[in-house]
């Protein structure tokens, strides 16, 4: 677990990255953010801030939409690896968790996470081993693990997809918009699991998310971004005692609760995008 008190070492470095759409579009402007060993760290926004740019942009899945990083770098254990084949990057220990809770409908629960250790090159009791220990953090995995993944609910199939990514052995998972769709009971659940994963097996996270209020609880650093480019950062405890936070992405204000719809259309702080 990350004590927050203390400045951690970097595990992944986004330094200054420009990513360009079909050799035109401009979506992200100038990010830069830091993931230290052992944390959990909040890449925070509304729908079109860039969150989902900036994970494919460091797990290289951009060129399959016609994307790239034009400007920039982006360093894991200080060396450079945005040119490596996405493969590669796993092999390394970074795995992307899509958004839309990607599973194989067709295959069982169980034959989906099994897919999650095709790259390892170890005997298949430690397989075994690694199996039950993501049965032990999603029991209800367990429970339908011979069940199509197709036909199990919208939690589970976020569940089995964050499975699948542990039984790589990831060092660091990017996870993208875990509580999208869920109901609030199921995103608590799911973000304790993160929690667990993270002070129990040493796995650092990256998570897009656009529940701020969620996210800035369980994260021990977060990024706002808006338009593409990062406009605030901070210690999540800090983050959720701003008051431009509070306004804007809590609903909060010295007047009290108000709704997203009221408060999205205020002037942003200037300094917010000096």
């Amino acid at each position: 677990m990350l004590d927050a008190g203390k400045t951690a070492t970097p595990l992944l470095e986004v330094n200054n990255i420009e990513v360009i759409y079909n050799h035109v579009i401009l979506v992200l402007k100038g990010v830069s953010l830091k993931v230290p060993d052992g944390g959990i760290t909040a890449l925070l926004g509304g729908n079109g801030a860039g969150k989902t740019t900036t994970l494919k942009a460091i797990s290289n899945l951009l060129k399959s939409e016609r994307g790239e990083v034009t400007k920039g770098s982006i360093l894991y254990r200080g060396e450079r690896v945005q040119d490596l084949d996405p493969s590669a990057l796993v092999k390394r220990g970074v795995i992307q968790v899509m958004e839309g809770r990607h599973c194989f409908e067709h295959l069982t629960v169980e034959e989906n996470l099994l897919t999650g250790a095709y790259t390892r090159r170890e005997s298949g009791a430690k397989i075994a081993e690694d199996l039950e220990m993501v049965y032990a953090y999603f029991p209800r995995l367990k429970e339908r693990r011979k069940s199509q993944a197709g036909y199990t609910s919208g939690g589970e199939q976020q569940m089995c997809a964050i499975g699948r990514a542990l039984m790589s052995r990831p060092e660091t998972i990017l996870l993208d918009e875990p509580s999208m769709g869920l109901a609030p009971q199921l995103v608590e659940e799911i973000f304790g699991i993160v929690k667990s994963l993270n002070e129990n097996e040493g796995v650092s996270f990256l998570l897009a998310e656009q529940n701020t209020n969620v996210a800035l609880r369980f994260a021990h650093y977060g990024y706002i971004l808006e338009s593409g480019r990062v406009v605030m950062d901070g210690p999540a405890a800090a983050l959720r005692e701003n008051p431009d936070v509070k306004e804007f992405y809590l609903g909060m204000s010295d007047e009290g609760r108000k709704s997203y719809r009221e408060v999205r259309s205020y002037r942003r702080r200037k300094r917010w995008l000096s």
